[in-house]
């Protein structure tokens, strides 16, 4: 038996044998398992089998960490055992069913917006690349100056940076009818309904310069380019909509009928009920936002940064996508971003102290890497494998997050795009902010690193843990 198969035996077995799986998943990282009953899970005989970095049950779903390239060879191995294997998507909608309301509402929106942020980040990669090129600093070393800069480049980069966010409702309802069970064509449809160029433009409403059309006197009608709310909402109740349609139908009209109604019907929800309600909602939760982020003396960066790690492990970290897209659009930054690479950095190196502390080689194998892909931007590893496993370096890496978060708040650094950060996340700040940013980061690695080294990690504790 290779070593890979006794993993795989190894997993089966601990997750409560062949007969409390349902089926079987994986994506870049973890293997994602469905279970009967969660109750015969053993997570701590998970957690000691080679090569695992993790595992935490979330979402309905049991996720054993085990890194990129090595989830590939281990999933293979486990289907060889009689187990169904399904693609991520197939198991999240059976682990859909699972949870409370909340979750299940907190799920649908993460799987909603998961998809669109690439094209998101891409966007806020080209608004830094945009801030670099024309600085006057970069300009000078080539002997220009920003009026050498031509009309016609400026009007490509603009292409670059403003398509995602101009037709973002188009994205947003074509997802979610997607996840919703609807057409995917005919939300992406209805969502470009909503940034109609015969519709007042949202941006120039905003500037004053033009006004919103009235109907009945009282109901304001624009465009929506860059809005969220509007086109999420009728995106679900569209997609409703469409299949209630679609089962009232003859066969024989479906593709006439079906289609055609459900685009009357939302569009005019939509435009006169739907998007003045949400995207009044949407100003207070901006507005709300703002505020926060506004605190004097750094306490939104200590607050945010010392606690967002907190949020990604109940997993509704999704839902502040929402918040960094209208940040995005009001501000043409993110100081959003600038305080949650702070609480990212913090959790590796809370979990690099342990890495290079314990003589443990199986732990040291763990901490090392799982350290590297924090500072990458994925936390999940150094969290679940190993800060929340002896929980001071968890409480150490928090308090990291919080000085990072402080400083950044202080600094008013803010970056031109969203979810990426620490490594990946200097793009977004090539315009004059690169220097801040890495001392961000640094405080916050060398104070989490510093506190656990001193006061969050011994061996002892994890002869005690294992001994428990």
């Amino acid at each position: 038996m290779s070593e890979n198969t006794k993993i795989a035996k190894e997993i089966i077995e601990a997750a409560g044998g062949k007969g409390n799986i349902e089926s079987v998943a994986h994506c870049a990282t973890r293997l994602r398992i469905v279970v009967a009953d969660k109750e015969k899970i053993d997570q701590d005989a998970v957690e000691e089998i080679d090569k695992v970095k993790g595992a935490f049950y979330n979402s309905g779903q049991f996720q054993v960490i085990l890194g990129t390239g090595t989830v590939n060879r281990i999933y293979d191995e486990v289907l060889k055992f009689d187990l169904e294997g399904k693609n991520k998507s197939e198991v999240k909608q059976e682990a859909a069913k699972k949870g409370n309301l909340f979750q299940r509402a907190i799920r649908s929106f993460g799987d909603v917006f998961v998809p669109i942020i690439p094209v998101l980040v891409a966007t806020g990669l080209f608004m830094g690349l945009r801030g670099l090129v024309v600085q006057e600093e970069i300009l000078g070393l080539f002997g220009m100056s920003p009026d050498d800069i031509s009309e016609n480049f400026l009007l490509f980069t603009e292409i670059l940076t403003d398509t995602a966010f101009i037709f973002l409702p188009a994205l947003v309802a074509w997802s979610t009818f997607r996840v919703f069970g609807g057409t995917p064509i005919v939300g992406l449809i209805l969502g470009l309904m909503l940034v109609s160029p015969a519709l007042p433009n949202a941006w120039d409403v905003a500037g004053g310069g033009v006004e919103p059309i009235m109907f009945a006197g009282f109901i304001p009608v624009v465009g929506y380019q860059a809005s969220v709310l509007p086109a999420f909402i009728a995106g679900i109740l569209g997609a409703k909509l469409e299949k209630w349609i679609r089962n009232k139908v003859p066969e024989a009209l479906d593709l006439i009928v079906t289609p055609f109604m459900t685009l009357l019907i939302m569009i005019t929800l939509a435009l006169f009920l739907i998007g003045p309600i949400f995207h009044a909602l949407e100003g207070v939760i901006l507005d709300v936002t703002l505020t926060v982020l506004a605190w004097p003396f750094g306490l939104s960066g200590i607050l945010i940064g010392g606690l967002n790690q907190i949020i990604v492990i109940t997993g509704v970290h999704h839902i502040f996508n929402l918040l960094e897209i209208q940040l995005l659009d009001k501000l043409g930054a993110n100081p959003y971003n600038a305080i949650i690479t702070a609480s990212v950095a913090a959790q590796g190196g809370a979990t690099l102290a342990v890495g290079l502390k314990t003589k443990s080689k199986k732990l040291k194998a763990l901490a090392l890497p799982s350290s590297f892909s924090a500072f990458l931007g994925i936390t999940e590893p150094a969290i679940f494998g190993v800060n929340l496993r002896f929980v001071k370096p968890f409480i150490m890496g928090l308090i990291g997050g919080a000085a990072g978060g402080f400083v950044a708040s202080i600094s008013g650094l803010e970056g031109t795009g969203m979810a990426i950060t620490v490594i990946p996340g200097t793009l977004l700040y090539l315009n004059e902010q690169i220097f801040m940013y890495i001392l961000v980061n640094l405080i916050a690695i060398a104070t989490a690193f510093v506190l656990t080294w001193l006061f969050g990690y011994s061996d002892k504790q994890e002869e005690k843990i294992i001994e428990d």
